[in-house]
């Protein structure tokens, strides 16, 4: 082989490796923002959005575009200072230890910096662009995630409770950016999710419990109250959760949300019962999965058919 044929083909390798390096650093910053939970945050935050809009009798494509930016920089922002705060605890259980920040991948400075400059971004964001009560509501979220649900999760199971609150906020951010302010209709989207949240987050939590263990995080109890807790936490929320989505009053097509709710909620609560009853990986996997087809299909339910007017 020629001298001039090596240089070519080592050159050629160099660039290659550039570009998958390259590559993969950016496949681990998108890791860092947990785009599989922005999915759900924009979902609920778009719904906020619409009802709050169809009730005022206007809706903004650019105030709409504004709000899910700025959620979504925030959202990335908080999701990449948990991965931050918990990096050591993560590199403890499989299901978190390649993340970039556990595996190493990124220096702590890096993702610090990352998750500082989307948060504070998207707040200001969110100040300029949207509203105030938008981009306080936003903030607030990211505080006690990271603050106080964060820390909890090694303290008490009580943590679960704690992280709902924040956790339903989008709804509210997207009323909020929509009227300027917070009504009943808020109310009620925010309970839905807030409810929603203990079903889905049992059967991560059963899934990966000796994940959690392994890392010292307590959002399960330890001992004989375990299963009791998990029965408990799963199908109380879960019942609430359908009595509302039924119960509500909209305004306009009565009957087909009424019906549509009831066959949504028979299937979310049957998934529950099977999960307490068999307290299987399998069974937990089903009840994640329905979760996860539940509030979309609610929301965009609400969404299509609903108007909370009063």
């Amino acid at each position: 082989m020629s001298r001039r044929s090596t240089l070519t083909e080592f050159s050629s390798t160099a660039v290659e490796e550039r570009h998958l390096g390259g590559s993969r650093l950016l496949s681990d910053y998108w890791a860092l923002t947990k785009p599989e939970v922005n999915f759900l945050i924009l979902i609920t935050t778009f719904v906020g959005f619409y009802l709050a809009s169809a009730r005022a009798g206007r809706f903004s494509f650019a105030g709409l575009f504004n709000t899910l930016l700025g959620t979504l920089l925030v959202a990335s922002g908080t999701g990449t200072l948990n991965q931050y705060l918990e990096r050591r605890f993560d590199a403890q259980m499989r299901r978190t230890a390649r993340r970039p920040a556990a595996a190493g991948r990124l220096t702590p400075s890096a993702v610090l910096a990352f998750g500082t400059a989307l948060a504070v971004t998207g707040s200001i964001y969110l100040a300029i662009a949207v509203n105030l009560l938008a981009s306080v509501l936003a903030t607030l979220t990211l505080l006690t995630y990271l603050f106080v649900y964060t820390p909890l999760k090694r303290k008490t199971p009580l943590c679960v409770f704690v992280g709902a609150f924040p956790g339903a906020m989008p709804p509210l951010i997207g009323w909020a950016a929509a009227s300027g302010r917070l009504n009943i209709g808020a109310g009620i989207l925010y309970a839905m999710l807030f409810l929603w949240q203990f079903p889905h987050f049992m059967a991560i939590a059963w899934m990966y419990r000796e994940d959690y263990d392994r890392a010292g995080y307590l959002v399960l109890p330890k001992g004989k109250i375990r299963v009791p807790f998990v029965i408990l936490e799963t199908l109380l929320p879960l019942m609430a959760l359908v009595a509302i989505s039924i119960i509500q009053s909209p305004t306009r097509h009565r009957t087909i949300f009424f019906c549509a709710a009831v066959l949504l909620g028979e299937g979310f609560l049957y998934f529950g019962l099977e999960f307490v009853v068999q307290r299987s990986r399998v069974a937990a996997r089903r009840l994640l999965t329905a979760s996860i087809v539940y509030l979309p299909l609610l929301y965009g339910l609400s969404a299509t058919l609903c108007n909370w007017a009063r």
